[in-house]
């Protein structure tokens, strides 16, 4: 499976399991237990979308593409700057 379509499919799960709309990938590592996928979530809308928040997700994926698990580590604003806890 190429790493795109391993995105893809990562989005598409999160997005599907939460109702959340997905902004961006923050981080990709492969290891034995997987494919960890950082994920940046839509979790409110404002005005400006300088204060949106942003929710930090983590994503486990099988060998397959499938989501094993996910955790929500933090959220922020979308205007704030990324630092090591927002990452």
């Amino acid at each position: 499976m190429e790493i795109v379509e391993l995105l893809e499919r990562a989005k598409k799960q999160l997005s599907d399991t939460t109702g959340l709309k997905p902004v961006s990938v923050t981080r990709v590592i492969r290891d034995e237990t997987g494919w960890h996928v950082g994920l940046e979530l839509l979790e409110m809308s404002r005005i400006p979308d300088s204060t949106d928040v942003l929710g930090n997700y983590d994503v486990l994926l099988g060998e397959d593409g499938s989501m094993l698990s996910f955790a929500r580590r933090c959220t922020r604003l979308r205007g704030e700057p990324v630092g090591e806890e927002g990452q």
